[in-house]
């Protein structure tokens, strides 16, 4: 269902950049003002520790502008993400732009060193996004100490309330919020269903609304750890409810630069768009590259039954 872009990968590491020398992926996405601007995961020559990058393109496909330095770091001093912070996904809501994230840390406050990873949420304002001002707001954890990822939030607020997908391994999971702080509520949305989803799923990037639905990307990982990509859609006044999901990956790892690198035979999408109809999806490619698939909203819609 899924095209690929003929002009494959579309973000490569740079050894410009020591900090993304390694390894660019697993990118958020979001069309303001004309472009896509894409906030993407990357590590480099100290290894491990993940910062986000920032990339735009005028078109969907190519880049024209690439920032040299990382846009948003782990706090070093901070127990909960000091290890790192990974796979952001962009939602605007009104004038500011929220951003969740896995934070990668520590377990504060034990005799041993334990490794933990879970959610991060902060916010900025719309105009400082545009203007590269990376006035980020105060970060919180909404589900702490839980091991969660995988999270993002609705455009909009339904029934008042605002909306949470987020992954408690092996399901995604969904929670209501009337203040984006306490999460009271939280029931599992979806669970592996298909052989090619065996064993785990989990949330690409925010949905987009449609006239049948609330359509998003997600993401599975069959018995072979392959990282596949799959398609569903949820009731447009109740997006606990799932109302349709394609019974086959979108897209699957088949390409050199989806079955060779970092971590082999994985396509992740943190982020897509909808531009005139068409639904740009940007994902990693074997952990190491960006890279892009296309494909037509009405197509799409023609599947849901």
């Amino acid at each position: 269902m899924l095209k690929r872009f003929e002009g494959n990968p579309i973000l490569k590491p740079t050894f410009e950049h020591p900090w993304e020398s390694r390894m660019v992926f697993n990118t958020a996405a979001i069309y303001l003002e004309g472009k896509v601007h894409l906030l993407y995961r990357a590590r480099g020559v100290d290894g491990g520790i993940s910062r986000f990058g920032y990339a735009s393109s005028p078109d969907g496909f190519h880049i024209e502008e690439r920032q040299d330095k990382p846009v948003f770091c782990p706090q070093v001093d901070n127990d909960f993400e000091c290890l790192g912070v990974e796979d952001p996904r962009l939602t605007r809501f009104e004038d500011r732009i929220y951003l969740l994230y896995t934070a990668y840390g520590l377990v504060p406050g034990i005799n041993r060193r334990v490794q933990s990873i879970q959610i991060g949420m902060t916010s900025i304002k719309v105009d400082d996004f545009l203007s590269h001002n990376w006035n980020w707001g105060e970060r919180i954890y909404p589900f702490p100490r839980v091991e969660n990822k995988d999270a993002f939030l609705f455009p909009e607020k339904i029934n008042h309330k605002w909306v949470l997908y987020h992954r408690i391994s092996p399901y995604i999971w969904i929670s209501y919020s009337e203040n984006l702080k306490e999460w009271n509520t939280a029931k599992i949305l979806m669970k592996p269903k298909f052989n090619w989803e065996y064993y785990k799923i989990g949330g690409g990037g925010p949905p987009h609304k449609t006239e049948k639905g609330w359509l998003f990307v997600y993401h599975a990982v069959d018995r072979e750890f392959n990282y596949q990509l799959g398609m569903a859609m949820t009731d447009i006044s109740d997006p606990g409810k799932i109302i349709w999901r394609y019974n086959q990956p979108v897209l699957f790892p088949e390409e050199d630069y989806e079955k060779h690198g970092e971590v082999p035979n994985v396509t992740f999408t943190c982020g897509s768009v909808v531009i005139d109809g068409t639904l740009f999806v940007y994902y990693g490619g074997a952990d190491t590259v960006i890279c892009l698939a296309t494909a037509s909203i009405d197509d799409i819609l023609k599947e849901v039954v």
